[in-house]
């Protein structure tokens, strides 16, 4: 039986998404292993990232500097924004590097049983940042759930004054999925989606 501080570590890493209460116990007994190097390089990072973080007051990315490294860099298209609802989202999309514009966090999805109204959502920053003008595109990254769908109809639709093209996503057949193994959801979307050949 471990100590009390140990339990409440590995409780506390159980939390993690991916960890369950066995990945957290071995993840513990790694670090008690090894305490003097990587236990204390972990609680430094752990000590800088919690000081340094901010939201970026742009597109509400998560970062350490104020605006991100993605709003600051000059690189980036700065005329087509896409939308996502979460900053996990932003940094999947980032990481396939398929999108070189700027983008902008809602920070959920709209969804009645949860009680998420357009107002809990930076919507309105994103009506702003539009506004400003110099935009040409939103693209909005929503997923394939039905709030993240009547989540981009409801932005689709208080852009319609706005002279941007709106874009989506497109949904449908992954690559290197198998009819079979696939929802009806997405076969439906697949076929709703089709295209011509050649």
């Amino acid at each position: 039986m471990a100590s009390q501080e140990i339990e409440t570590l590995t409780a506390a890493l159980s939390r993690l998404p991916g960890l369950g209460p066995r990945s957290a116990r071995r993840a513990v007994l790694w670090l008690i292993k090894r305490r003097e190097t990587a236990l204390v390089q972990l609680l430094d990072a752990l000590g800088e990232v919690r000081e340094a973080l901010v939201e970026c007051e742009t597109c509400g990315n998560i970062d350490t500097t104020n605006p991100c490294g993605i709003c600051a860099d000059a690189r980036r298209d700065p005329r087509s924004i896409c939308v996502v609802e979460e900053v996990a989202d932003l940094w999947a999309l980032d990481r396939a590097r398929l999108f070189t514009g700027q983008y902008h966090v809602l920070g959920g999805k709209l969804s009645a049983l949860d009680g998420v109204r357009p107002e809990d959502l930076a919507i309105e920053g994103l009506l702003r940042r539009v506004g400003e003008g110099g935009i040409d595109e939103i693209v909005l990254a929503m997923n394939a759930t039905l709030e993240g769908q009547t989540t981009a109809h409801y932005i689709a639709e208080r852009l319609e004054d706005f002279p941007v093209r709106v874009t989506q996503l497109a949904h449908g057949l992954p690559v290197g999925g198998e009819l079979d193994y696939l929802d009806e959801g997405t076969l439906a979307q697949a076929i709703r989606a089709r295209r011509p050949v050649g």
